[in-house]
């Protein structure tokens, strides 16, 4: 059985824009609230490994 063409050809950008509007809308404020999640934890872990001078990023030189 052959596969549809549609799946085998290659996506260019137009055409998987135009693939947003298959998403149902009620889906659409979830992925909103997703992302700002997901760029807000990001965020803070960013900062946090920044500026916190008492977390240790590598390994201390050994002490006999």
């Amino acid at each position: 059985m052959p596969m549809p063409k549609e799946d085998q050809a290659a996506h260019t950008i137009s055409q998987r824009l135009r693939m947003i509007k298959r998403v149902p809308p009620e889906l659409i404020p979830l992925g909103v609230v997703m992302g700002a999640g997901v760029i807000m934890a990001a965020y803070s872990m960013g900062r946090k490994l920044y500026v916190d001078k008492q977390l240790r990023l590598s390994r201390s030189a050994r002490e006999h």
